[in-house]
């Protein structure tokens, strides 16, 4: 079990995508990821040996203190460690524990929220499909929409199906995400609002 963890930064902010925009929430962005997304905005991520390590107990307390009531675990990508001292930990102080994730890895300790955002560089693991709590695949080409309506069948009746436009295609993508929506009301339209109002 993991006593310490590849920390890239940690930050108390807003929520800025999917069903718990706007909410407040503790981020703590985990590094490195196997994954590589052309389109990546946190790249600096990537590679675990450049970022420092945190304890458990350092983390538990910055979000302690931070008075915040939920974590978001995030990367890079998350599961490529065990989370399960981590996750344990942010419990025991009463925080609801969230993680971003591909589902490349195995999922591991105790989630409360789990947001699936696969990418076609990497499939998800088949397994992690019916976990997720929020499905959000991110548009980066008008193909992406058959391909994101081909995990449909491996969700569970209850995820939110939300659809996320690459930021620097919103332009030119964002009219087909509409229509798109429009037609196949069963998904939601998630945007980066923190990339609206500049925060982090």
């Amino acid at each position: 079990m993991y006593t310490d963890y590849h920390v890239m930064e940690h930050f108390y902010t807003l929520q800025g995508e999917g069903y718990y925009t706007g909410q407040a929430a503790y981020f703590i962005r985990l590094a490195g990821c196997d994954v590589g997304c052309v389109w990546c905005d946190v790249k600096d991520s990537w590679e675990q040996a450049n970022h420092p390590k945190y304890t458990v107990e350092t983390l538990q307390q910055l979000v302690k203190d931070s008075g915040a009531r939920i974590c978001v675990i995030t990367g890079g990508e998350p599961c490529m460690y065990d989370l399960s001292a981590l996750t344990n930990a942010l419990h025991a102080i009463q925080v609801s524990v969230h993680i971003e994730t591909s589902g490349t890895h195995p999922i591991t300790g105790t989630i409360d929220w789990i947001c699936l955002s696969p990418k076609k560089f990497k499939a998800p693991l088949p397994e992690n499909l019916p976990l997720a709590h929020e499905f959000k695949p991110v548009i980066y080409h008008a193909s992406d929409f058959e391909w994101a309506e081909s995990f449909r069948p491996q969700l569970s009746d209850a995820c939110k199906l939300y659809l996320q436009v690459e930021w620097s295609k919103s332009e030119t993508l964002m009219p087909k995400l509409v229509d798109y929506i429009q037609q196949q009301p069963a998904w939601t339209l998630s945007l980066q609002t923190h990339k609206f109002i500049h925060i982090p």
